[in-house]
């Protein structure tokens, strides 16, 4: 790190928010991540240790990767250098990588390199890395808040050792909170702030676990009190006031994308429509397109209730089509009704199975031909060809059923369809047995029973 960059550290340490100064020194002072950071614990022992390797930070934003990062710079006899992917590009990694190589052989210092946002470096750009990362040449230590296995190519991530991080309780938060406010070098300490009881139980509950959030929320309600000095008290309305407008954990193109509508998904088919109620709630207030909640709410019908309750995929589409027409806000009124006739529907994944199965069967099995009595007679010189000898017509027939195979014959017999007993797949399963048992021995109710109309 040079000079300007050491001067600029130091002012922004001094001067900077809140949430930078307040940056922990020691590992005694980090909040959370017991389930890493304790002792005895192995990223505790890598790093109380001194013998560091390769690492990622994977977890949500203000939780602690970038200043878990730093202390380890602190701690550390290896120089230390920080980029960020956003700005980042091959060229600046080559120009640490050549840097670290000089520092490694001529002076026999290491170097980490930290990598802020990690996943928004491409292939090429992670490439640059892995030699870097195999020979040791730079210790590498990632962070980001996207699913590695999404963004980070596998050779990377099979060089370095993950870390999960979790969002803050809010009894973290409001650890640091206090500490921030008694804290006479980089918190509030020297002036003389109050805070209501209420005030602090707010700020550790509404942050939603990120620690930044929570600091700056502080500091804004501090200066937003107008008194430079003298006494400042910290009320509930002033920590509404400072936070505005709730800041909803969400990203449209990031894993609570993905996860809230899983979540969405298995509370539906866990019939629980309270909680289908919610996500889809955490979703629209996040800015989700309704249209991508409606199309979720299609799949759902279709796989986990299907033929148990028909009507639950007309009314999804129906949903959709709705959705697309009203748009939003007013859109939030089918999605719920819809979803929670879903919820408590009867359930049935009978249809899903069944088109998996017959999936890995022709995947598993070669192509098995059209059955001659199946195929097309339709049009001029098919029965020439054979094509459609022997099939038999089933309207023809009493019940409107003739026992005949459908399959290729090495298939003859294969169940992939199998109806339970849940609401009117039960009936269907009824009517399908009623029909094998019934095998209508006695033959065609009309003549010609060979003869399909429709052809």
């Amino acid at each position: 790190m040079n000079l300007v960059n050491l001067a600029l550290e130091k002012k922004i340490s001094e001067e900077g928010p809140l949430a930078r100064r307040m940056r922990p020194e020691n590992l005694d002072q980090f909040a959370g991540q017991s389930h890493i950071l304790s002792k005895g614990k192995p990223l505790h022992n890598i790093i109380a240790s001194d013998r560091l390797v390769s690492l990622l930070f994977y977890g949500p934003p203000g939780s602690g990767k970038t200043s878990l990062a730093r202390l380890i710079a602190s701690k550390t006899k290896a120089d230390f250098t920080q980029l960020n992917a956003v700005a980042s590009g091959v060229k600046d990694v080559r120009a640490v990588i050549d840097q670290a190589r000089e520092s490694w052989s001529f002076y026999d210092r290491r170097t980490i390199l930290f990598i802020d946002e990690i996943h928004r470096f491409n292939k090429a750009q992670q490439d640059v890395l892995l030699a870097a990362i195999e020979q040791g040449t730079i210790i590498f230590i990632g962070a980001t808040t996207e699913n590695p296995f999404f963004y980070l190519t596998g050779p990377l991530l099979s060089r370095i050792r993950l870390f999960v991080f979790e969002s803050l309780s809010s009894t973290d938060i409001k650890a640091l909170l206090e500490q921030a406010l008694k804290d006479n070098e980089k918190g509030f300490g020297r002036l003389k702030i109050t805070i209501t009881a209420e005030a602090l139980q707010f700020l550790a509950e509404k942050s939603s676990g990120d620690a930044r959030v929570a600091l700056n929320i502080l500091e804004m309600a501090v200066i937003s009190s107008g008194k430079p000095e003298g006494e400042i008290k910290v009320t509930l309305i002033d920590a509404a006031e400072a936070m505005q407008k709730r800041l909803y954990s969400y990203d449209r193109q990031g894993d609570n994308h993905y996860d809230m509508a899983s979540a969405l998904i298995k509370s539906i088919r866990g019939s629980d429509p309270d909680a289908a109620l919610y996500w889809i709630a955490r979703m629209i207030k996040g800015g989700e397109d309704p249209l991508f909640i409606a199309r979720r709410l299609i799949i759902s019908a279709a796989e986990d209730i299907g033929n148990a309750d028909p009507s639950a995929l007309t009314l999804a589409v129906s949903t959709a089509q709705a959705v697309q027409m009203i748009g939003l806000p007013e859109g939030k009124i089918p999605l719920a009704q819809t979803a929670v006739y879903l919820a408590g529907a009867p359930k049935s994944n009978a249809a899903y199975l069944g088109i998996n199965e017959a999936m890995q069967l022709v995947e598993d099995e070669k192509n098995q031909p059209v059955p001659g009595h199946l195929k097309d007679s339709s049009y001029k010189g098919a029965k020439r060809l054979g094509h459609g000898e022997g099939y038999l017509y089933p309207h023809h027939y009493p019940g409107h059923y003739v026992d005949q195979e459908y399959l290729p014959p090495a298939l003859a017999g294969k169940k992939l369809y199998r109806p339970t007993e849940q609401g009117r797949e039960k009936m269907i399963k009824a009517h399908l047995e009623k029909l094998k048992r019934a095998n209508n021995k006695t033959g065609p109710q009309k003549k010609n029973p060979n003869k399909d109309p429709e052809q």
